[in-house]
């Protein structure tokens, strides 16, 4: 087993913000290697393709001007807990805009930690700037 910590940051990045590239740049302080896990989720009817979303997100973190660790981007589908399993993940970054993330970030957060708990949910919040 690797020594390495992973983290995943899923979401559909449809477009990518500040606001989530200002949650990378924290979460990458936390873990040796980020897991930009794209979600390829047709049924939210993203607005770009699955490659264009992760060409853009590899392009801002390409221009990222501090990185702490090593941060790939990945296509991911299917339950979140089997892909951090897949990936030897120890934890979840999930953003928090809005009190009304909280609830639903919450539940999601206790299912996960059910279903696999060797993985911890953090939960970060971009600047308020990115709000």
């Amino acid at each position: 087993m690797s020594s390495q910590k992973i983290g995943l940051y899923p979401g559909t990045f449809d477009p990518i913000t500040k606001g989530h590239l200002h949650i990378i740049r924290r979460a990458s302080r936390l873990v040796d290697h980020l897991i930009i896990a794209v979600a390829d989720n047709v049924g939210k009817k993203p607005l770009f393709t699955w490659e264009e979303r992760a060409a853009l997100v590899k392009t801002d973190i390409d221009n990222m001007p501090e990185k702490h660790c090593t941060i790939t981007v990945e296509r991911f589908s299917g339950l979140l807990v089997d892909y951090a399993k897949e990936q030897g993940a120890s934890c979840v970054f999930r953003g928090l805009r809005a009190i009304s993330d909280f609830d639903y970030e919450f539940q999601m957060a206790g299912m996960n930690r059910n279903l696999y708990p060797e993985v911890e949910t953090v939960f970060l919040t971009p600047g308020e700037q990115y709000l």
